[in-house]
This record gives structure tokens, C-alpha cells and sequence, in this order.
């Protein structure tokens, strides 16, 4: 599974973001043991930025971000500094085959 993450940002944050995002909750995500497959600023629009993390399946995308979002080290770490950055945000979860079959499509 994938998950396509959208965070709209509160205007002028984009780069304190990305900078928390890389320095505190990727290495986060890995201790825990979630995939991230790319993050980054959109290219079109300056508060914008995506993350688009891989599941084995719902019921374990489901599991994993409950522990990481309940656990202390999220709570205790980047959560509030990130959280305050985001004014919205939205999500999707796509199975791997639709995605490998968008990127066969790309010229």
C-alpha cells in the first residue's frame, strides 16, 4: 500500500518544515520502521509539501502510524514543532500496482 500524503503549510514555513521533517522525523520514521519512499516541496505551490510513505498492507499502515503518533518519541520529539507548521492536510492510499501503472504512463 501507499500512502500520499499532502501537508498544507502555514505561509512562510515551507523551509523550517523540510528542515525538522529531515533532521528529526525521518530518522524518527525509520527507528520505527516506516518506509519513506520521497518527501519533498511541491514544485507549484510554496506551502505545500508531500510525503508518500509504503505500507505491507491497511491494517499494518493502520498499526504503525498508531504506535508512531502515540508513542513518547513523537509526543516528546518533533510532533509539536511539526504539527504547528501544518494548517491542513490530506490523504490517500493507493495499492502499489496503481501507482507502478501512473508511472509507466509518465513521458
Amino acid at each position: 500500500m501507499i500512502e500520499i500524503l499532502i501537508l498544507n503549510l502555514k505561509p512562510g514555513t515551507r523551509d523550517k518544515f523540510q528542515q525538522v521533517y529531515i533532521t528529526e522525523s525521518l530518522p524518527l520514521l525509520k527507528k520505527w520502521k516506516i518506509e519513506v519512499v520521497t518527501h519533498g516541496p511541491s514544485l507549484h505551490y510554496e506551502n505545500t509539501y508531500y510525503v508518500i510513505r509504503s505500507f505491507k498492507s491497511l491494517e499494518d499502515r493502520q498499526t504503525s502510524e498508531d504506535a508512531f503518533y502515540g508513542s513518547k518519541d513523537w509526543k516528546n520529539g518533533p510532533g509539536t514543532a511539526i504539527l504547528a507548521l501544518i494548517e491542513s492536510s490530506a490523504t490517500i492510499v493507493i495499492s502499489a500496482e496503481t501507482l507502478k501503472s501512473w508511472a509507466g504512463m509518465i513521458k
